[in-house]
């Protein structure tokens, strides 16, 4: 008898467990879910072997810039460190990265460094700049799942001998059906001149703008998200005409686009980089309005990018005081810093409906 009801006494244990553990996750399950997602100029993450199709003489040992192991893999834990920091209590879901060289450096980034233990995997494919940098998008395995993955080149018919980075396209989801569709870009630099340089990142944001136009036609309410070092900023005619972006968006004004970095345009004390005593807003998240005003699914949350500035990412200006960015070289000398560029981030919200069963 006694046995008999160890037994029983067993038994309705196990189905209280059973019981507990269906309440947990369906609590799980019906509550929203929140993501950051990251955008960092890594500023030439190169490797220290020769790549005899691109120019980057300059980061080898015996370059200009003496670049050996140990700085390389300095600046890939700095970079850790950076994307580690974004996400404060978790890692960034998806982070989108551009001045990297290739997928070594890459798998280096994510497998050798303290981001491994987040289970991140690569998003790549070579571009043809003559640098030989490339755009890359890393996300977290288990919470965001793509979909669809190519490139979009931007060949300039203008000037076919140039070069310059693709344009990256995700399509992916987070828990639910719905879909994210994410632009990475890096636009043609404005070495040689503004003017003289201006044409092709328009030509880049024209490209961009028929990419979207199309995704709209196909769903007005599609989610879209633009990110990216477009080398312009917030008021340029690239972003603010060619790819038609604003403050705020009528209800009717059909295909507009919210720039979530206007609140720091015209700032004296904040930017994503400086160039001499001026700070400048170049890295950019850009959304759908359905991203803005979803009543289900994904969701901007608040309606606002941020710029992730925390002490170690900068340094004091001797020269234009104030702050800078810390880099990795001032000039050719030496610093051990981090990029030239700050990154941004925004955080998503997925409003969850709960298990069908």
């Amino acid at each position: 008898m006694p046995g008999t009801l160890i037994s029983i006494t067993q038994k309705h244990k196990a189905c209280y467990i059973a019981v507990f553990i269906v309440f947990v996750t369906l609590t799980i399950k019906g509550q929203d879910d929140t993501f950051r997602i990251m955008f960092y100029n890594c500023e030439n993450l190169f490797d220290t072997k020769d790549d005899t199709l691109s120019r980057d003489e300059e980061f080898l040992p015996d370059g200009d810039r003496k670049w050996d192991n140990f700085r390389f893999y300095k600046k890939l834990n700095n970079i850790a460190k950076v994307i580690i920091g974004v996400g404060e209590w978790q890692a960034p879901a998806v982070v989108g990265l551009c001045e990297i060289e290739n997928r070594f450096v890459l798998n280096q980034l994510v497998y050798e460094t303290p981001l491994k233990k987040f289970g991140y995997r690569i998003l790549h494919r070579e571009s043809p700049d003559w640098r030989g940098i490339d755009v890359a998008c890393l996300y977290r395995k288990d919470v965001f799942h793509p979909d669809t993955f190519l490139t979009i080149p931007v060949r300039f018919p203008f000037d076919p001998d140039s070069r310059t980075r693709d344009i990256l396209y995700v399509k992916g989801r987070f828990y639910s059906n719905d879909s994210l569709h994410l632009f990475i870009n890096h636009w043609p630099s404005r070495y040689g001149g503004y003017l003289e340089t201006e044409k092709k990142r328009q030509f880049a944001a024209t490209i961009l703008r028929r990419h979207v136009d199309s995704l709209l036609m196909s769903s007005k309410n599609c989610k879209i998200m633009i990110m990216g070092d477009f080398n312009d900023g917030p008021k340029d005619a690239s972003i603010s005409e060619i790819l038609q972006t604003r403050l705020s968006c009528a209800d009717a004004e059909r295909g507009c686009l919210i720039n979530l970095m206007f609140p720091y345009v015209d700032s004296s004390t904040s930017g994503t980089l400086k160039y001499r005593e001026s700070w400048d807003v170049f890295d950019q998240v850009i959304v759908s309005q359905s991203l803005l005003k979803a009543d289900s699914g994904l969701s901007v949350s608040p309606a606002k990018a941020y710029i992730y500035k925390p002490a170690y990412l900068l340094i004091e200006d001797e020269t234009y005081m104030g702050l800078k960015p810390f880099r990795t070289y001032y000039g050719f000398k030496y610093q051990g810093g981090f990029s030239d560029h700050l990154p941004v981030w925004v955080q998503i919200v997925e409003e969850m409906s709960g298990v069908d069963w």
